[in-house]
């Protein structure tokens, strides 16, 4: 017999501003610890040096985490020109030096080739697998492996500040699958100076903004309270970027069981993606099809 979890069922999202040093599942070990929560997640990883949201779900909202790890999100970062390093970033080894120190109107120039629709190298010190086994791994073994470029979209990369020669400070909207690393690397190729992260911070996620969230100190000192689980925000706050339909008391029914269920929509076209939600609750995630919800994803009540 399978041994029945230990915890609460808690549901909901606690936006976490995560500091530097610690990693996101520390950080959503963390969470699940104060909260005494049975089931949590995140949506979208950050590297240990990296700052700012950490979007992180428990119990019923981890069947949100889909959607806000495909939502656009942003991020300020500083790249170091001048180096490349074998990580992309500040704490990797230097493999490459140029003295070339490019303008700022070159750098405008060469960030426009980065928006839209790219093709992006991951970093070899990333979690993508290689014929089963992380990239980071196999690099750090010293093993020769390539990786494939994969699509990114980039709503916009921008400027923001040149504080001197050697660093730029700029901020990107992408989608999903992004590597800031990778960016600030093929940023540093196409000026012909090289370059890796210095500093990154997300700054928003979907609907998630890092001025909102805690910081690790404040968790642990509101740990296991009721002040700790008002900080909660619904599980509907991963579904932001969907339309919302209203079950009927008979769809709501229909919808808790798996089933396709009436539901009542304003301006939701046939075949979209939208949430049923009854008496202020949601109940399911789905595909309308003519007054009815054909649900993908089912919350317990």
């Amino acid at each position: 017999m399978a041994r029945k979890k230990k915890g609460r069922d808690i549901s909901g999202w606690l936006v976490v501003d995560k500091p530097a040093g610690m990693t996101s599942t520390a950080v959503v070990n963390k969470v699940k610890w104060a909260f005494e929560a049975k089931k949590a997640g995140h949506a979208g990883t950050l590297d240990p040096d990296a700052t700012g949201v950490l979007a992180v779900a428990l119990g019923e909202a981890t069947k949100t985490v889909p959607f806000v790890t495909d939502a656009l999100k942003a991020y300020e970062f500083t790249v170091r020109l001048g180096q490349a390093t074998n990580t992309d970033d500040a704490e990797g080894e230097v493999i490459g030096e140029s003295d070339l120190r490019p303008s700022e109107e070159e750098i405008k120039e060469a960030l426009q080739g980065f928006v839209g629709e790219i093709m992006q190298v991951p970093p070899k010190f990333s979690a993508v697998k290689i014929d089963g086994e992380r990239a980071y791994k196999l690099a750090r073994d010293d093993e020769d492996f390539e990786i494939a470029a994969r699509p990114l979209w980039v709503e916009s990369l921008i400027l923001l500040d040149r504080p001197d020669a050697d660093h730029v400070v700029l901020e990107m909207v992408c989608g999903k699958g992004g590597y800031v690393r990778a960016i600030a690397r093929d940023l540093g190729e196409t000026l012909g100076c090289l370059g890796h992260v210095a500093r990154l911070r997300r700054v928003w996620s979907g609907p998630f903004e890092a001025s909102d969230g805690m910081s690790v100190e404040e968790i642990d000192a509101m740990a296991r309270t009721p002040d700790l689980d008002e900080r909660l925000l619904p599980v509907e706050a991963g579904l932001h970027d969907l339309p919302e339909v209203r079950a009927t008391d008979a769809g709501a029914a229909r919808l808790r069981n798996g089933n396709p269920g009436q539901v009542i929509a304003h301006d939701v076209e046939f075949g979209e993606e939208c949430w049923a939600s009854h008496d202020g609750r949601p109940v399911a995630v789905g595909q309308y099809r003519g007054g009815e919800l054909h649900p993908s994803r089912v919350f317990n009540p």
